[in-house]
């Protein structure tokens, strides 16, 4: 005999019932399965969903785009406030020249000192020959002269298109405004 075993089914014994082969089993369909899912409400919501992403898209983009038109417009208002404080500090530059300086003291009535004397702090010596100011318009004369304040209104006289009466203080009906003191600075009425 060989030393491998034979590889068929061993025959039925007689009298023994024949075996029953197993059975398949399957499933049966219950009502909730026998419906057929609808399609189409699929269909829907994804077009839907579609539609809604697009719009917000479209929202989103023109929001952007009127964000950088609001940027640009404040770009340029800024820098028109740029060129309008640039052109205030030229003309404060101007106003506090000492040209503009000398001709509204000179304005005001001041001249200028021609022999200034120091006082020492160490010892409390004065040195110079204190003398009184003396001159009279046209002291300050050797400045060099200031094209940039050539039209600029002196202290006390008012500027081109303003009323003399501006910065007065108005008197009571049928009362004449009050004179300033002799000699007094004029002073303007402020609210």
């Amino acid at each position: 005999m060989s030393a491998v075993p034979a590889q068929s089914r061993p025959l039925p014994l007689r009298g023994a019932p024949e075996a029953v082969p197993p059975r398949r089993l399957r499933l049966v369909p219950s009502r909730v399965a026998a419906r057929k899912k609808p399609r189409l409400s699929y269909a829907v919501i994804a077009l839907g969903a579609i539609l809604l992403v697009a719009a917000a898209q479209l929202v989103l983009s023109v929001a952007m785009t009127q964000g950088a038109y609001e940027l640009d417009h404040l770009r340029i208002e800024q820098a028109s406030v740029d060129r309008d404080s640039q052109l205030v500090r030229e003309q404060l530059d101007a106003l506090q020249s000492p040209q503009n300086l000398a001709r509204n003291a000179e304005q005001l009535g001041m001249v200028p000192n021609t022999n200034p004397v120091y006082l020492r702090l160490s010892d409390g010596a004065v040195l110079g020959v204190p003398q009184a100011a003396s001159g009279g318009a046209g002291a300050s004369v050797p400045l060099v002269p200031n094209s940039l304040i050539a039209d600029v209104p002196l202290v006390n006289q008012p500027a081109a298109g303003e009323n003399a009466a501006v910065g007065t203080a108005e008197a009571p009906a049928g009362q004449a405004p009050a004179a300033p003191p002799a000699g007094a600075l004029p002073t303007p009425a402020t609210h």
